[in-house]
C-alpha cells in the first residue's frame, strides 16, 4: 500500500500595512529587531522543513526596495522557496485576495495566511497549523482569554460581565484548503464585502465551520514601541555572542595586481595562490567559520581541488556567512588589519569596506579596514608578501554549554 503524497503547502504573508505606531520611521514589518527585519523573520519562520515550500508575500505598491532589502537577510538555502511579491490593496481582504489570485498558478493544496508582523510563530506552531488544515480545511490558532472582560456602557459604566471561557484571542497563521479559501474571497468580493479582518471571518461567512488549534501566547503581534522592547529583551536572551578570528599571508609573485577585499589594485607584482589570493576576504572566511566552529577555508574550499584554481574569493566568504545565516546566525561586524609595505591600502579603503559589506549582506558602517607596515621587518617588510588578520563579531541562537 502507498502513501498518500504530502500536501503541497503555500504561505501567503501579509505585509502590505503601513502600520508606523512601532515608530522607526518605516512600516513595522521593515523595523529591525535584534539585526533583522520583521519580515524576513517571518518569513523564515513559515518556510522550510514541515511548513511552507512556496512563499510569497504581499506588500504596498511602494515598498518594494523596503522589501528586496528585507529579504536580502534571508539565508540563501531559503531564497529560492520565496516567489516574487505582489501588490495588495485598500483592506486587509483585498490584499489576501490578491496573493491567493498569484498563488493560483502554483496549485497549492493547503496555504497558511500569516500576518508579517508576527515573526515569533515556532516550528511546532506552523506544523500544528499544518496538521489542521488537513484534518479541517478551515482553522485557527487561539489561546484562552485569561483576563476579565467587561461590558461598557457609553457613559463608561459597567454593565455586565463575559463569561470568558469559551472566547479565544486568534493568532496567525491561519490555515485553509486553498482552492476554498480562495473561492470565498471570490464571494466576498463579488458582494462588495471587503471589511473582514482576518480569513476567519471570511469562511465563517461564506458558510464554512472553522477550527480553533492551540496557539503560542510567544507568537505576539508586533504593534507598539513596548512590544518592539519586549522582542528586543526576548531575542537578547535567547541569543549568544561569539567572536572569530582569521589569519591569511601570500607571497608576492608575477602579476601586475592584487586582490584586496574584492577589489582589483594596480601592483608591479601579484601574489601565490592557488585562488585569487585576496588576504583580506581570506582572513575573513575563516574569521566567520570560526565563529561556527565549521572548520576552516582549506576545509571547506581544499587547493587540491582544481575547481577552486583562480577562484574569487568572494564565493569563500558568501559561502561562510551563508552557513552562518543558515544556523540563524547574524554578522555584527568585521574588523580587518592588513599589514604590507604596498600596496596602498588608504585609497581603496572605502570601495572594500562596501564590496565586504555587500558579499556579507550587512551595512558599510559595520565593515572596518586598516592598514599598517612591519617596520622594514620579517617578510611583510622585506616587501616579499602581504597579510591580513580579521575579527569578527556574530549573534547566534543560543546553545546549551
Amino acid at each position: 500500500m502507498t502513501e498518500s503524497p504530502s500536501p503541497r503547502v503555500a504561505a501567503l504573508i501579509v505585509a502590505a500595512g503601513r502600520g508606523m505606531r512601532a515608530g522607526g520611521g518605516v512600516p513595522k514589518q521593515y523595523r529591525m529587531l535584534a539585526g533583522r527585519s520583521v519580515l524576513a523573520r517571518s518569513v523564515a519562520a513559515l518556510c522550510g522543513r514541515q511548513a511552507a515550500s512556496i512563499v510569497l508575500c504581499v506588500i504596498h505598491p511602494d515598498d518594494r526596495e523596503l522589501y528586496d532589502a528585507a529579504l536580502a537577510e534571508l539565508p540563501p538555502a531559503l531564497r529560492p522557496h520565496l516567489l516574487p511579491p505582489v501588490s495588495g490593496g485598500d483592506a486587509r481582504a483585498e490584499s489576501v485576495r490578491n496573493g491567493l489570485e498569484a498563488l493560483a498558478a502554483h496549485a497549492p493544496d493547503i496555504v497558511l495566511v500569516h500576518d508579517a508582523a508576527r515573526p515569533f510563530a515556532s516550528p511546532a506552531l506552523v506544523a500544528r497549523s499544518v496538521a489542521a488544515a488537513a484534518s479541517f480545511g478551515a482553522a485557527l490558532p487561539g489561546v484562552p482569554v485569561t483576563d476579565t472582560l467587561k461590558a461598557v456602557a457609553p457613559d463608561a459604566v459597567i454593565v455586565g460581565t463575559v463569561d470568558r471561557a469559551p472566547l479565544r484571542a486568534v493568532q496567525t497563521p491561519q490555515v485553509f484548503r486553498f482552492a476554498t479559501l480562495l473561492d470565498a474571497h471570490r464571494r466576498a468580493a463579488a458582494a462588495g464585502r471587503t471589511d473582514f479582518t482576518d480569513d476567519g471571518a471570511v469562511m465563517e461567512w461564506a458558510g464554512h465551520a472553522v477550527h480553533v488549534f492551540e496557539g503560542e501566547r510567544a507568537n505576539v503581534k508586533l504593534t507598539t514601541t513596548e512590544d518592539f522592547a519586549d522582542a528586543e529583551a526576548r531575542l537578547a536572551a535567547e541569543t549568544e555572542t561569539r567572536t572569530g578570528m582569521g589569519y591569511d599571508v601570500h607571497a608576492f609573485g608575477d602579476g601586475d595586481h592584487v586582490m584586496l577585499g574584492g577589489v582589483r589594485i594596480a601592483h608591479r607584482r601579484g601574489v601565490l595562490a592557488h585562488s585569487d589570493g585576496d588576504v583580506i576576504l581570506h582572513a575573513l572566511t575563516d574569521a566567520v567559520l570560526g565563529t561556527l566552529a565549521d572548520g576552516d577555508i582549506g576545509s571547506h574550499f581544499p587547493p587540491s581541488d582544481p575547481q577552486w584554481k583562480g577562484a574569487s574569493s568572494d564565493r569563500f566568504l558568501a559561502h561562510a556567512v551563508g552557513l552562518l545565516r543558515g544556523r540563524g546566525g547574524r554578522l555584527v561586524n568585521c574588523d580587518v588589519t592588513v599589514v604590507c609595505e604596498a600596496p596602498k591600502v588608504g585609497p581603496h579603503r572605502d570601495a572594500m569596506r562596501a564590496r565586504i559589506a555587500e558579499i556579507c549582506g550587512i551595512g558599510i558602517h559595520r565593515v572596518a579596514i586598516k592598514a599598517t607596515t612591519s617596520e622594514r621587518m620579517g617578510f611583510t617588510g622585506r616587501g616579499e608578501g602581504l597579510a591580513a588578520q580579521a575579527l569578527v563579531t556574530v549573534t547566534l541562537p543560543a546553545e546549551p554549554a
